[in-house]
């Protein structure tokens, strides 16, 4: 349901002008009616104008409700349904990746120090000394294997870092990277795949560049269905031109469900 309303926010001026059209050729049956009901003398006829007049009368009706049904959908079901579900770009920016575990801290114990300069141990013994291993990077996301190739992405003005090229998404993930260009005016994330019937749609928009990498926005798969999508930035310049683009190839998949405890 929630794509089906996103999808009519981003085709709602084409809607629109259905609706229009549809308007302005009822009323001029209606006005036609309307006439040809005074012109008439014959009781016969006024029936037919009659039955016509309604007929146009009710599609007018229809077609105003459709109107403003779309309106609502565009003006007040889809702004509240991202407010609800998408809480936006992140406050903490994050500039490294990947991510490092802790390490742990070293013990240190305290008290005094005892002198055993004078104590006969016997033999020395072998003392092993055993590197505690390095801790390995944390991964951003599971990355699945053999992804299609990434597009765009070649200039410092449109990158992705976060989700990653074959990257598996199922819950909200803070998207990472850069978005800025000269007279700069906005960036999009535009997604395609299963659920927008093969063609992007916007999914976001934002007004503020952003030229280090940083979170960019945050992106909620919940409202699509799983399957293989394109997930791309693009940045426009004042005159609404595509200036830069990067795209990467995602997985969305269902929640991962978490193991319930047992009962005792």
């Amino acid at each position: 349901m929630t794509a089906i309303v996103f999808l009519i926010e981003q085709v709602a001026v084409g809607l629109y002008i259905l609706a229009g059209v549809g308007i302005l050729m009822a009323w001029r049956r209606l006005m036609q009616a309307q006439g040809d009901l005074r012109a008439t003398h014959f009781e016969l006829e006024r029936d037919i104008y009659r039955y016509k007049r309604a007929n146009a009368l009710t599609a007018l009706f229809i077609l105003v409700e459709f109107a403003l049904a779309i309106l609502g959908v565009q003006q007040v079901v889809a702004p509240t349904l991202r407010r609800t579900l998408d809480v936006g770009p992140a406050g903490d920016v994050i500039t490294d990746l990947p991510f490092l575990t802790p390490t742990p801290a070293e013990v240190v114990f305290g008290g005094p120090v005892i002198d055993i300069s004078g104590v006969q141990i016997g033999e020395a013994e072998v003392v092993q000394v055993i590197a505690t291993p390095t801790m390995t990077p944390t991964p951003v996301g599971t990355i699945l294997p053999n992804p299609p190739a990434i597009a765009g992405c070649d200039t410092p003005n449109a990158t992705l870092q976060v989700p990653a090229n074959g990257m598996l998404v199922f819950e909200p993930v803070n998207v990472i990277g850069t978005a800025f260009i000269d007279n700069f005016a906005f960036y999009n994330f535009e997604l395609k795949g299963p659920a927008t019937f093969g063609n992007y749609v916007v999914v976001r928009r934002y007004d503020r560049p952003v030229s280090e990498t940083s979170v960019l926005g945050q992106f909620v798969p919940a409202f699509y269905e799983p399957g293989q999508y394109e997930f791309r930035v693009t940045v426009f310049d004042s005159t609404n031109i595509l200036k830069a683009a990067c795209m990467v190839n995602i997985t969305i998949s269902e929640p991962i469900p978490t193991p319930t405890p047992l009962q005792q």
